[in-house]
């Protein structure tokens, strides 16, 4: 969170709006809210267990911040306009690895029409290999991508600015 503070600070980058798209127990999302203090604030999450743990009223930093958590998934999020749009930033952790490429061909144009810079982290098909070599943990559920399968997926709409931070070629060409 310090990183991206200090990272828009340098490139005069106004956060004034925010949405996590998959929010899970909000550890980061708090954190980007108490960093950003952003008028507005998105955030959603599928797993009904992870949304019902979220205490909207102890994540607002400021009573003026209008903050709306989603319980939806990244595709149905994408699929539905809201007046709110677009975002300054966009968070989105450990959450493509869950999704079929033909959903990751849907939505990635949609989210460069939302958010003007996205922070994106994945593990790649390298991290996930070493999770389970190390840590003995096997995701059944994740899809094992090249680094270089993101970066074709991403490239047509976002220009890759930083490590884990992306700009929209639709606000930023």
């Amino acid at each position: 969170v310090r990183y991206l503070k200090a990272f828009f600070a340098v490139e005069h980058v106004d956060i004034s709006s925010i949405v996590d798209l998959g929010f899970g127990y909000g550890h980061l999302f708090r954190e980007m809210l108490k960093a950003f203090i952003p008028h507005t604030a998105v955030g959603i999450e599928p797993s009904p267990y992870a949304y019902n743990k979220a205490k909207i009223d102890k994540w607002r930093p400021v009573e003026s911040t209008e903050l709306k958590l989603l319980q939806e998934d990244l595709i149905t999020w994408c699929k539905t306009k809201r007046k709110y749009e677009p975002f300054d930033l966009g968070i989105c952790t450990s959450v493509f690895q869950y999704l079929p490429t033909k959903d990751l061909k849907e939505i990635i144009p949609t989210l460069s029409k939302r958010i003007r810079y996205l922070y994106l982290t994945v593990p790649t098909d390298k991290e996930l290999k070493r999770q389970i070599e190390d840590l003995s943990f096997k995701d059944e559920y994740a899809i094992h991508r090249t680094r270089e399968q993101y970066q074709k997926l991403l490239r047509p709409h976002f220009t890759f600015i930083s490590s884990r931070v992306l700009e929209s070629k639709l606000f930023f060409d």
